[in-house]
């Protein structure tokens, strides 16, 4: 069976993959008990699909019970550089590194399906492949196949590849000797925990989504907590604080996936310019790219959170332009920028102009909220 995993890895490396493991799918875990508390706790938020599936997410033979061998596979994704200095050009947003180039679950489903087509050709056995799309925690299995570990930040790290790293599966019905799992090596550092901006781990080891800027760029559908908008700063897709500042990736290269090269338009692209989209221009720009799945209104939600953070007065016009738009979500979330970069008597002006004609009760609703005070830092 030595043999046969020396061919997956080779031809794994071939169609791109920089590591390529096994892991038993069969064997008793912990992390289905972990997931449980999770929900619980109510620390999903949204993200309904957890609570739903939580049954068939607790182990990978409860979704599928013919499931014995895990092959899991991972692609550098890691940045030419460290992205977070980007942020300190308030004018323009920033997007997560993983979100910066084609959607990843693309780039690697098609391979990932030919390598399971293999596999299955060589063990006449029955596989399936999944990359993050279903019920299937792929994490525990990347720790079980020695990938690497769950670190205090709760994501996967490796020591090879630091905190960079896409993650695909295959399970397969037939059984193959697994490698050795990878145990955790964060020691006393807590580098990911202090760098959090909106302090979204209660624990080492958890977190609460319902606080991640992560989830509240991406999944979050409506107004974000007040709390929350001031300490987004410039991002607005995404967050990767808590990855970036990680020691580990000091052994981290740059991906070798040229369609997980950053596009131009992700890299400290201008609030002024993506405040302005419309709907198709939207889903032109983004095509491909994972972004496109939220929406344009969701988008530019973000962006408008971002130009009230800016501190930035060439984009007033941007923000009050985006009070008539069609979605109450922007018009909401252009009140809230614009109180925080207008002077208090203009912004009251404003108010008073505009509450006349809106008939959206939660616009109308941001509209009361916000009494900039008289330096103009409303919010």
């Amino acid at each position: 069976m030595s043999d046969l995993r020396d061919t997956l890895r080779a031809k794994a490396a071939e169609l791109g993959f920089d590591v390529c493991r096994f892991a038993s799918a069969s064997d008793p875990w912990s992390a289905g008990e972990r997931l449980a508390h999770f929900v619980e706790a109510g620390r999903h938020g949204e993200m309904g699909w957890m609570e739903t599936t939580l049954e068939r997410r607790a182990h990978p033979t409860a979704m599928w019970d013919a499931a014995r061998t895990a092959i899991v596979l991972g692609m550098n994704y890691g940045p030419e550089h460290d992205p977070l200095p980007e942020m300190e050009d308030r004018s323009a947003g920033y997007i997560s590194v993983y979100a910066r180039g084609d959607d990843y679950h693309e780039v690697i489903k098609g391979r990932l399906k030919t390598l399971a087509g293999q596999l299955a050709s060589r063990l006449s056995a029955e596989v399936k492949v999944f990359v993050d799309t279903a019920p299937l925690m792929e994490k525990p299995l990347a720790q079980r196949a020695g990938l690497g570990w769950q670190g205090k930040h709760t994501n996967l790290l490796s020591r090879e590849h630091g905190n960079w790293l896409f993650l695909g599966v295959i399970l397969c019905a037939a059984d193959i000797e697994p490698d050795a799992a990878e145990t955790e090596h964060c020691g006393s550092c807590t580098a990911c925990l202090d760098a959090c901006p909106t302090k979204a781990f209660p624990a080492p080891f958890q977190l609460d989504a319902r606080r991640c800027l992560s989830y509240l760029t991406i999944e979050h559908a409506g107004p974000w907590p007040v709390e929350f908008r001031a300490l987004t700063g410039s991002r607005i897709y995404g967050c990767d604080d808590c990855l970036a500042v990680c020691p580990w990736n000091k052994f981290a290269v740059a991906a070798r996936e040229t369609r997980l090269a950053a596009r131009d338009i992700s890299i400290s692209p201008r609030l002024a310019d993506l405040a302005a989209l419309d709907d198709p221009t939207f889903r032109i720009l983004f095509s491909k790219s994972p972004i496109k799945r939220i929406g344009r209104d969701r988008f530019v939600r973000n962006v408008l959170y971002a130009i009230g953070n800016s501190g930035d007065a060439d984009l007033v016009a941007s923000a009050e332009r985006l009070l008539d738009d069609g979605s109450p979500l922007v018009r909401g979330a252009a009140v809230w920028a614009l109180s925080r970069l207008v002077e208090a008597e203009a912004f009251a002006e404003l108010r008073e102009a505009r509450l006349a004609g809106e008939d959206d009760e939660g616009v109308r609703a941001e509209w009361r909220l916000y009494s900039p005070s008289p330096s103009g830092e409303g919010g």
